[in-house]
């Protein structure tokens, strides 16, 4: 039995000590001088993070919940809202801005294919009045592996009035990113991913058109009511009692972030997402991504044939002490993920790889010991 796990998913994501040990600080008055200080250097922080001049929000929930006040906040029942969808976390978004009474059209695309920007510019071009409300893009789906060219889909969009809606819970940090460059209305993102900081934390970064389509939406809210938020940045607080450990958590790994550098960052997951697939290829095993759009957070690893997604990770986990996911919905029984996002290194990724050789091999299936870690180093050495 392994002594340690090494937890290779997308998220929650490996904590760092020292964000674990900031969030052991002794409690202090979310009200008083000391609070006011965090809540300073994690606006200031979040921007950087973010790329935005536009305020960003804090709020005590999971990117679900920050899914969900987006909605609450810039969409009114009735609204027509155009959802490009090409996973279960993309259908998430349907599903919380019709339980909302949005009236969502679906523009889906195969299991591991991205959302094409000329389609979305089609579909836009037919709504010369704009009935359109908002558009919904998921920017990395990690149900699938495939990261959304986010970039064309803005630029495809960008003479229609609709909001630009945004779930970066997987990519903000990871990923290349630049809502104010790109014309991103709203940006949603979590603190269990790249930020490596325990789940709890939801933000939203608002765009000046955003908040002009907030005052005007009619959905009933009061805890998820951004504006209350909003207004009370200017007193350094937030109008309800904050997940204080948390931010504390959260200031630590922006400060980390902020050390390593965000295009550091970048670069290093990038490294990841190569390292894992250069590793799983070499494997003869088959990835569900398209290679043009697959993730540097997440490898969604196709299974081979006779051998079932359940037992290959119960071998990982039991035996060599890596922990991966298994796939979700359609794809529960058709592929495994390795997460390779936040507190990860390539060292990681050799660790992970030579455990999927040998669970393969115990489990029978045909593959050459030191095949899949050998392709990742070459990865490795020739990124210098």
């Amino acid at each position: 039995m392994p002594t340690k796990e090494l937890l290779m998913i997308p998220g929650p994501t490996p904590v760092p000590d020292r964000v674990l040990r900031a969030m052991a600080a002794p409690m202090v008055n979310h009200r008083g001088e000391a609070f006011a200080k965090v809540f300073d250097e994690v606006t200031v922080g979040l921007k950087k993070l973010y790329l935005t001049d536009h305020e960003v929000i804090v709020l005590p929930a999971a990117g679900t919940g920050g899914l969900e006040a987006a909605v609450v906040n810039f969409l009114s029942p009735g609204d027509r809202v155009l959802a490009l969808v090409t996973g279960v976390f993309g259908e998430r978004w349907v599903k919380i801005a019709r339980a909302y009474g949005a009236e969502v059209e679906v523009i889906e695309t195969t299991s591991g294919q991205a959302a094409d920007p000329p389609e979305l510019a089609r579909r836009l071009a037919n709504d010369p009045s704009g009935e359109i409300k908002a558009v919904l893009i998921t920017h990395n789906e990690t149900s699938t592996g495939v990261t959304n060219p986010l970039e064309e889909l803005a630029a495809a969009a960008a003479s229609h009035p609709a909001l630009l809606m945004v779930d970066a819970v997987s990519s903000l940090g990871a990923i290349p990113l630049r809502p104010d460059a790109w014309g991103l209305d709203v940006v949603v993102t979590g603190s269990q991913k790249a930020m490596m900081a325990p789940p709890g934390l939801a933000f939203l970064s608002v765009s000046p058109k955003g908040w002009e389509r907030a005052a005007a939406a009619t959905n009933p809210k009061f805890y998820w009511d951004l504006t209350t938020y909003r207004k009370q940045i200017a007193t350094r607080q937030t109008p309800y009692t904050p997940a204080v450990s948390l931010w504390f958590a959260l200031r630590e790994a922006l400060a980390m972030i902020e050390e390593e550098g965000l295009e550091a960052a970048w670069g290093r997951h990038a490294l990841l997402g190569r390292m894992t697939r250069a590793g799983v290829r070499a494997l003869g095993l088959d990835l569900l991504a398209d290679p043009d759009y697959a993730s540097d957070t997440v490898t969604a690893v196709q299974m081979p044939a006779k051998l079932e997604a359940k037992a290959l990770r119960g071998e990982l986990r039991k035996k060599y002490g890596v922990v991966t996911a298994g796939g979700q919905g359609k794809l529960t029984d058709s592929i495994f993920r390795l997460g390779h996002v936040g507190w990860v290194d390539p060292k990681d990724i050799l660790q992970s790889l030579a455990a999927l050789e040998l669970a393969l091999d115990s489990l029978g299936h045909s593959v050459v010991l030191g095949t899949g870690v050998a392709a990742a180093q070459t990865v490795w050495k020739e990124a210098g």
